[in-house]
């Protein structure tokens, strides 16, 4: 399954981009999913129409879904729900009270994220869709949905079996003096497997290059531009190609007069800053006449932006993340465009690389062949950095 993740600054029309490509795409033949994983979701409102949490058709081969997080946990979390409500019995709540707040207490930090990456699995596991599209929350929260496998891995390969052996040294204790059911059962533990197999699972789909790519959405204005290129940094950082840069609401050529003319001649200036700064296909879109809203109003931009282009093609190819042989030595690339050296920091940990970017960090797992071997350079040349280790 195509998986394309559409993100970019807030406000910049992504999830009209995003529907855009899913219709383009649907009349080139696929069976597209749109999944929104924005807690503001925008995609009833860009389709006019109201959508509930469920899977909808809402045009020919295409159907679209507003994760909800509340409604997810029914499915996912029954069994730690089941806990958190066993944890509370015999406090004093009213009828109904329980469900309540064990769903509260559910909603930690991540957990948006977490819905997201399995309900990416879902659709493909489904396999009746050829292409998923992604209509992703801004910039921040998409980092985060990015890195949340990275922290989830860290966690079971760190914490986790140490908790459960734990639990099971407590528990025939804690059974002889009544205080069992403040304690996660095996159950408990067991689904917390579960859920790091279908994020692992999910993390392989997204770090894929045959499958997976990302459309940054830019409007040719000075703080977006600048946004959007450390966004293609950080995508980068975590393995995710990014295939395509889309430029909306282009101020057409005729509007470019009077009132207009100083904007144009900013916009000009920040188009070109966009094709110094993105070394991918970039498709440009102007300010339509009216807002785009529904099916039909959408496929015709799906043929403005794309033309006979199939939206679910790769406009570009590359590994963000690589390894390669020079002499004896390996030396590990990530592709860091429009990065300062001075906003790079590497340091290895165990068997993980520790590469940090301004506010975004990865652990990058070592292969066996560079485990324990010393770290012998690191430089940002030409907008990639270049681990080099030690023979």
């Amino acid at each position: 399954m195509r998986v394309l993740l559409h993100t970019g600054k807030g406000g910049v029309g992504k999830t009209t981009m995003a529907l855009a490509s899913a219709f383009g795409a649907a009349e080139h033949g696929h069976r597209v999913f749109v999944l929104s994983t924005d807690a503001a979701h925008s995609i009833g409102d860009a389709l006019g129409t109201s959508l509930g949490s469920a899977p909808r058709q809402v045009g020919e081969r295409v159907t679209v879904q507003e994760l909800s997080v509340l409604d997810e946990l029914d499915d996912a979390w029954a069994v730690l729900q089941d806990w958190i409500n066993v944890f509370l019995r015999g406090e004093r709540q009213e009828d109904g009270e329980e469900e309540l707040v064990a769903e509260e207490l559910l909603a930690f930090p991540g957990l948006e994220e977490l819905i997201a990456l399995r309900a990416i699995r879902k659709v493909e596991s489904g396999g009746e869709h050829d292409v998923c599209v992604v209509d992703c929350a801004p910039t921040g929260a998409t980092l985060r949905l990015l890195r949340f496998p990275d922290v989830v891995k860290f966690f079971m390969e760190n914490v986790f079996d140490w908790k459960r052996r734990s639990m099971r040294a407590i528990r025939p204790v804690a059974r002889r003096v009544g205080a069992d059911r403040f304690l996660p059962s095996e159950e408990v533990f067991d689904a917390f497997e579960r859920l790091y197999e279908d994020v692992a699972d999910v993390r392989q789909i997204l770090l894929d290059g045959d499958r997976t790519s990302a459309r940054l959405v830019v409007n040719p204005a000075r703080v977006v531009v600048d946004e959007t290129r450390r966004s293609f940094a950080y995508l980068s950082l975590y393995g995710v190609a990014t295939d395509a840069v889309l430029v909306n609401r282009v101020l057409p050529a005729d509007a470019a007069s009077g009132y207009f003319a100083r904007w144009a001649e900013r916009e000009r200036q920040e188009l070109g800053e966009i094709e110094r700064s993105f070394p991918v296909p970039r498709l440009e879109l102007p300010l339509q006449r009216a807002e785009p809203i529904g099916p039909a109003a959408l496929t015709r931009l799906a043929r403005e932006l794309f033309g006979e282009r199939d939206p679910a093609d790769f406009f570009s190819r590359s590994r963000p993340i690589r390894l390669r042989k020079d002499a004896r030595r390996t030396v590990l690339e990530i592709d860091l465009p429009n990065i300062s050296a001075d906003d790079v920091d590497v340091v290895t940990a165990g068997r993980d690389l520790v590469v940090r970017v301004e506010d975004a960090q990865r652990l990058i797992s070592l292969p066996d062949s560079v485990l324990g071997r010393r770290l012998e350079h690191v430089q940002l040349r030409g907008g990639v950095l270049e681990v080099t280790f030690a023979p």
